[in-house]
Order: structure tokens, then C-alpha cells, then sequence
């Protein structure tokens, strides 16, 4: 078994841990308790799923931090 899958995360190619949920790749890139848009594969993830989504070889992966302005 490999120990690092290849994924594409906002246009640049990382290598990560398989078996990598969304919610841990996110505290990973330190956004564990920020508001994120993420778009897996072209399709968009509600919240409630990050925890139980794997992210996968060759997935495609847009994280996206929301923020306030004015």
C-alpha cells in the first residue's frame, strides 16, 4: 500500500495521506475552524459531509476561505 496519494489542491499538485478525510485535510492546511466552500471533482461538499468524505488519487480538490469584507 502506498503511503501518499497524489491530489491537485487549488490548481498545484500535493501528495497527502490516503484515507484523508476533508475535514482532516483541512485542519491540515489550517482551516480546521474557518468558514470553506470546497469543491471536490467539480461538485461542491456540504459541511456536514467533510468528515465522512475520503479524498481519493487524482481527486481535485478547490478550497476556498470565506470571508467577510465590506
Amino acid at each position: 500500500m502506498e503511503d501518499q496519494i497524489n491530489v491537485q489542491l487549488n490548481g498545484r499538485p500535493r501528495r497527502i495521506a490516503p484515507d484523508t478525510t476533508v475535514t482532516a485535510l483541512l485542519a491540515e492546511l489550517g482551516f480546521a475552524t474557518q468558514p470553506v466552500l470546497v469543491e471536490r471533482n467539480g461538485s461542491g461538499l456540504f459541511p456536514r459531509d467533510f468528515p465522512a468524505t475520503v479524498v481519493r488519487d487524482n481527486d481535485t480538490l478547490e478550497v476556498i476561505r470565506i470571508v467577510a469584507g465590506g
